[in-house]
């Protein structure tokens, strides 16, 4: 077998775990010198493909590669940039396999969500019509665990982990002053079109707290909404809202748009949580104290969860075996063996079952009154979020994290405006 470099690029918004797969994808390559060369990683993901500014990974230290595993957030730079269709814009995916070329590179793996996979799935339908094939795998990543087939997204899990956790010592701490203060904590959080993030604060209602969700999936109704935290109030004294940014009023507006548009052009959110505590605050009097968890919940490296960060690594890590197997077009995932004790293992799917599907929420996950989760959700999150996987901490008390050195490799092609 002729000996291939490897392409790595991050995607879209980070997590506490991405670094995790892109140290499973590098330290399995390295132990393939005889099919892969090196791995070039993309600055700031596919941006870097595309103006050729390719990091060389051979330059950075095992230590420092493994370091990845306990590091949060994108190590080689990410960014929120999708390509267009092949029709709409040829020219950019010409230019991919122009820099493939250039640089030798026969694999592509691309770390990311349900963007990025429409993106890997259409490099390797063109780079077989332009003569230079490139096994396309897809790596998946996403806080949102939106991907379909696999059964969760590396990344979620600590998410979940870090909701769940945050909003049971709020709640506590609102318990604790409810009788003569704050009556009402809101914490927004992630989630457009699928509330599994928002599902996870509901996880605290086993340690006796009164939590309210809402979530995309079902339609905002005010009047009921508020009945239910009246209720909650009356009968404990205080009362938790977990609100999913993408909760929307039956006519499809979001509580929290802005009117503006982000990258991808997906309304611009923001704002729910305010909206919410304001709207108690009107109907029923309540003093309240809201929070947006924001970059925070996807960050969290200190509160990962540790079967979230071994699948991160285990689906990088199958990516690379399943290129060297001669796959392509696919996406390793999850599948779960069992729940209670928790067993799992690699399958994997084509990507064009995988790109732009999104999983949402089942039904059955939501209680009937649309405010709570079932015990077959709850069955569904503890898994994801046990154990924990501190990263190592410095004398001073700060967790020690690594930055890479991302030497640039040499250019070898015309500059290219994107």
């Amino acid at each position: 077998m002729t000996v291939k470099n490897a392409f790595y690029a991050q995607s879209g918004g980070v997590t506490a775990v991405i670094n995790a797969s892109a140290c499973g994808v590098i330290e399995t390559a390295r132990k393939h010198p005889e099919q892969i060369a090196n791995v070039y990683a993309g600055r700031n993901g596919i941006i870097g493909a595309l103006t050729e500014e390719l990091i060389d990974t051979s330059q950075e230290s095992a230590s420092d590669i493994a370091a990845l595993k306990h590091t949060p957030s994108g190590g080689f730079g990410s960014c929120r940039f999708k390509l267009k269709s092949l029709e709409e814009n040829k020219r950019e995916y010409e230019r991919l396999i122009e820099v493939f070329k250039a640089h030798n590179i026969g694999y592509f793996f691309y770390n990311g969500g349900g963007d990025s996979a429409d993106t890997c799935y259409k490099v390797s339908q063109l780079s077989e019509k332009m003569g230079f094939p490139v096994q396309a795998i897809h790596v998946p990543k996403t806080v949102d665990n939106d991907l379909p087939i696999t059964d969760n997204c590396p990344g979620f899990g600590s998410v979940a982990k870090y909701i769940a956790v945050s909003t049971l010592e709020a709640s506590f701490d609102v318990r604790s002053m409810a009788a003569t203060s704050t009556k009402i904590f809101v914490i927004e959080v992630m989630g457009r079109h699928a509330g599994w993030i928002a599902a996870a604060g509901g996880l605290v209602e086993d340690q006796g707290i009164p939590v309210v969700i809402l979530f995309p999936e079902v339609e905002f109704d005010k009047d009921k909404f508020l009945a239910k935290v009246d209720a909650k109030v009356k009968e404990y004294g205080y009362c938790s809202v977990v609100v999913s940014e993408g909760c929307h009023w039956p006519d499809g507006k979001f509580l929290a748009e802005q009117g503006t548009r982000d990258a991808f052009g997906h309304a611009q959110l923001g704002g729910a949580a305010p909206v919410v505590a304001n709207m108690i605050k009107e109907a029923l009097g309540h003093k309240f104290h809201w929070a947006v968890a924001d970059y925070l919940q996807r960050a969290a490296r200190h509160l990962a969860s540790a079967s979230d960060v071994e699948q991160a690594y285990a689906l990088g890590e199958a990516a690379v075996n399943k290129a060297l197997e001669g796959k392509n077009s696919i996406m390793p995932t999850v599948v779960r063996e069992s729940s209670s004790p928790y067993k799992w293992s690699i399958g994997e799917a084509p990507l064009s079952e995988v790109a732009n599907v999104e999983k949402m929420m089942p039904l059955d996950f939501i209680t009937e009154d649309g405010f709570g989760i079932t015990a077959k959700c709850k069955e569904y999150l503890y898994p994801l979020i046990q154990g924990e996987a501190y990263p190592p901490y410095l004398a001073n008390g700060m967790p020690d994290y690594v930055t890479l050195k991302l030497a640039a490799v040499e250019k070898k092609l015309e500059g290219f405006e994107i």
